[in-house]
This record gives structure tokens, sequence and C-alpha cells, in this order.
């Protein structure tokens, strides 16, 4: 399977981004750094939105 990759917006031009890549519309979700693409994290999009309003429980980031 290839994935297409997208640069996180929140990475700017930074060296140090946070790329993601979905399987399909409603499959799983691969993460990586660009620091380390060979290392991948993958997860569902119910557990990745629940870390995230754990790890920033104040921001405006609404994941649905």
């Amino acid at each position: 399977m290839t994935l297409t990759w997208q640069k996180s917006s929140f990475s700017g031009d930074q060296a140090n981004c946070l790329h993601l890549a979905a399987s399909r519309p409603t499959g799983p979700l691969h993460l990586c750094e660009s620091d380390t693409p060979d290392t991948i994290l993958t997860t569902t999009p119910t557990a990745l939105a629940a870390l995230i309003r754990t790890l920033a429980p104040n921001s405006h980031v609404r994941m649905t």
C-alpha cells in the first residue's frame, strides 16, 4: 500500500515536521516525524482524537 503523506500545517517551514497519512477515509492513521521517517505510528482516528484532547485540554482543536 502506498501512503500519501501530508505535512502538518502547524509545522510551517520548520525542519522537524509531523506527517500524517490515512489508509482510507475511515481507516487507520499513520504518523511520522521528518527526522525519523522510518518510524511510523499507526492509530485510529478515535484514539488520536482522545490523545489530542488529553494533551491539549485547553486547546480549541475540534476533532470529530
